[in-house]
């Protein structure tokens, strides 16, 4: 059940493929005005990098998430999902999943550039990267919570933004904590714990309240 709902949400994205790559244009175009604005010093760039990164990978992940059950009520499949003989607690994992595969992936994949492209030094791009592989899990999960209370709104994007933002203000605090930590040669570890620990928190407990959203959603 599991892999079959993973690999139905990632045959739908494809067909889709502006749902897709929109989120990953914001990302690079941000990035790519910061320079313009800010000007070409790669000190100054190196300075503001970690806070722009996370900051943009937030706004992108936000674009992404209201598809994540909101095509499933409209074509009721979502009904249909509740009243299936199948755990909704596993139905939820397996599209938050499908969501980190195809929003958190490609960030970690054109990091890289944006990385060159705001003169980031390797022993910063190495924190940033790791931040990034255990943060976007989180940002999946919180903003699959939210998506889940808004479901059944006709425009419930702001709402969404203003439920999920204030969440995900511990995961930037601690990633550029460590990212900041790793600019000056200092040990990151500790951020990075505290990180690893939101996500297993998020991991056990996100789940469950998505399933209980999604019902009080639709009742």
């Amino acid at each position: 059940m599991f892999r079959a709902i993973v690999r139905r949400e990632l045959i739908s994205a494809m067909r889709r493929n502006a749902e897709v790559i929109n989120p990953l244009w914001f990302v690079l175009i941000v990035v790519t005005l910061f320079p313009i604005a800010l000007g070409p010093e790669p000190q100054l760039l190196a300075k503001v990098a970690p806070g722009v990164f996370w900051v943009t990978a937030i706004l992108s992940c936000l674009l992404s998430l209201e598809r994540l059950f909101r095509d499933d009520f409209s074509d009721g499949s979502l009904e249909q999902m509740l009243m299936s003989s199948h755990s909704l607690v596993g139905i939820a994992l397996a599209k938050v999943f499908a969501h980190w595969l195809l929003t958190g992936i490609p960030l970690l994949l054109i990091s890289p550039l944006v990385a060159v492209l705001l003169s980031m030094e390797w022993q910063v791009y190495k924190a940033c990267f790791l931040t990034l592989a255990i943060g976007t899990p989180v940002l999946s999960l919180i903003g699959a919570v939210g998506v889940a209370l808004t479901v059944g709104l006709r425009k419930g994007g702001v709402l969404l933004s203003l439920l999920v933002l204030p969440l995900y203000i511990p995961i930037l605090i601690f990633a550029t904590s460590a990212i900041e930590s790793a600019a000056f040669s200092l040990p990151y570890d500790g951020p990075l714990a505290i990180m690893a620990a939101i996500l297993a928190l998020c991991a056990s407990l996100c789940p469950f309240a998505i399933s209980a959203a999604l019902r009080v959603s639709l009742n």
